[in-house]
């Protein structure tokens, strides 16, 4: 059997195994070393057999790297394994998640184009369209994630893209990605998902209609808050014109950080299980506490898109915010009295999280525009990690007490 022969058997086998063995396996091409664990190519460029073959590297017509700002085996190696996991043809791995956003509507829009967006984003991504993607010509408008009439009447004929996240942050409402999905295709636009919150362990954006996923492999891709870096998947016509962003601006993923997330998806499926059975613990009983008056997360029966997130999920995260009784000095003397979790922005780690979202994470928002997309000031944000749930609810008490 040649080389090429077992390659080609390896790859079928691979198409047809289940998320867990591909989240393993996708994407590795061992070298002649034989090594079982995947490399770091720690090289910028590489060396060519004579002019003619560099040649033909530089133009395309010959297959193989080039330069690491856009062709690196270990970056490859992660971005056909999240491709594979998304159910995508192509996947390009970028600098952060930030990064990916920005390459993709860089890469696929133009001066006088529009896009639709949730107004339940993160912060940052509402600053990077409105005022840089702004600066360019490329106007946004804002909707109700959750009100299809709301989205179907913001399109207008200089719309090409609608982009938002499901579930949202911080207040986890969940947007029907296939009814998004027929009105985006309706007026010949690209819907665009953010899948960080869920990972393809728990919701497959492309299955459901989705042209493009969207992620911040910071989060639960890599799960313990080591490295930065984004990805974008999707049909490879697109993910051609992003690769050609990405080779052109540089907004490149390390190798290195690429070898990290790659550790990181051998676990994804098992952790983010984890993650959501102990937000959905710790969300129960935040309900019952009276210093709480609300608690967002969509596991809960009485969350209004339960129904719909409970279809189109395996599971429900973990991410969740709850709105403490008081204002924003509640709010902050209840995360100044936690001693176990972590007063940090971050997200997706095993490490549980907590933050004010109004001062952090949406503090660059007007005060207009936190109401608009519901960020009160005594609204707290946790990211369950992995830790034992006994311990974290009694770190969230100590919270509770100062209240």
């Amino acid at each position: 059997m040649t080389e090429q022969e077992y390659l080609a058997q390896r790859v079928a086998v691979l198409d047809a195994a289940a998320l867990d063995t591909r989240a393993v396996r996708s994407g590795q091409r061992r070298t002649a070393e034989g090594e079982h664990s995947e490399p770091i190519f720690t090289t910028s460029s590489y060396v060519f057999a004579s002019a003619s073959e560099a040649a033909a590297r530089f133009s395309g017509e010959q297959p193989g790297n080039v330069y690491s700002r856009y062709t690196n085996p270990t970056v490859r190696t992660f971005e056909e394994r999240i491709a594979a996991l998304e159910g995508a043809e192509m996947g390009v791995a970028t600098a952060s998640g930030m990064a990916a956003i920005l390459s993709t509507c860089m890469a696929l829009l133009k001066t006088g184009d529009h896009i639709v967006c949730s107004r339940s984003v993160f912060g940052t991504t509402t600053v990077l369209l409105t005022k840089f993607l702004g600066k360019v010509g490329i106007r946004t408008t804002f909707v109700d994630l959750v009100d299809p009439e709301a989205w179907q009447a913001a399109i207008g004929e200089d719309t090409r893209l609608l982009f938002l996240e499901t579930p949202s942050n911080p207040l986890s409402e969940v947007a029907d990605i296939r009814a998004l999905a027929d009105i985006a295709h309706k007026h010949n636009c690209l819907l665009v998902v953010d899948n960080c919150f869920c990972t393809p362990a728990l919701q497959l954006p492309l299955a459901l209609g989705a042209d493009i996923v969207v992620h911040s492999a910071t989060k639960y891709l890599d799960g313990q808050g080591r490295c930065v870096g984004g990805a974008v998947v999707g049909r490879r016509e697109h993910m051609d014109e992003v690769l050609a962003f990405i080779r052109t601006a540089g907004p490149s993923m390390s190798p290195f950080n690429a070898w990290v997330f790659l550790k990181g998806l051998e676990t994804l499926r098992l952790r983010m299980m984890a993650h959501s059975a102990s937000a959905l613990a710790l969300a129960k009983w935040l309900q019952t506490q009276s210093n709480i008056d609300k608690v967002h997360y969509s596991g809960l029966e009485d969350h209004p898109q339960h129904a719909l997130a409970a279809a189109q999920q395996k599971a429900f995260g973990g991410v969740m915010s709850f709105e403490v009784r008081g204002d924003q000095a509640a709010a902050w003397r209840f995360i100044d009295a936690t001693r176990l979790v972590s007063i940090t922005a971050n997200l997706g780690d095993a490490k549980t999280t907590i933050v004010h979202p109004a001062t952090t994470t949406h503090g660059r928002l007007s005060p207009e525009q936190r109401a608009e997309a519901g960020i009160k000031d005594n609204l707290i944000r946790v990211a369950v990690g992995l830790e034992d749930i006994a311990d974290l609810r009694a770190d969230l008490q100590r919270g509770l007490d100062a209240v």
